[in-house]
């Protein structure tokens, strides 16, 4: 990671710290085009960990770790994000693995970070 794709993920954490409750442990960003992509661990809580040991716990916590996500961006725009990279959010896509305690967050912007941003991966 860059400086940049640092500050964006420690700007992710906080953020899913103060409308969640708990951020992830790890975030590592990587620009792509339009794209910041954020791979994310240690995501879930000692309560979701004991809720994932069934069924309809990894259920209920794929629904609130994905769609209600999407939710609360949309209703709490990421700001400090947009300051950050002097570009407006657009859309969110999530996925998470419950079992491995593992997700992944691509934030559409309206501008080419990769170029802007001069990351060059691979």
């Amino acid at each position: 990671m860059n400086r940049m794709e640092a500050e964006f993920s420690n700007l992710v954490k906080a953020y899913r710290k103060r409308h969640m409750g708990k951020g992830p442990e790890r975030v590592t960003t990587t620009f792509c085009k339009s794209w910041a992509i954020c791979e994310m661990a240690g995501n879930l809580s000692p309560v979701e960990k004991f809720m994932a040991k069934t069924g309809d716990g990894r259920q209920m916590l794929r629904t609130a770790r994905t769609e209600m996500v999407k939710e609360i961006y949309k209703d709490h725009p990421p700001v400090e994000m947009e300051a950050l990279l002097g570009a407006k959010f657009v859309q969110l896509f999530v996925d998470i693995d419950i079992a491995q305690d593992i997700g992944m967050s691509i934030f559409v912007f309206d501008e080419d970070l990769e170029q802007k941003f001069g990351t060059r991966h691979g």
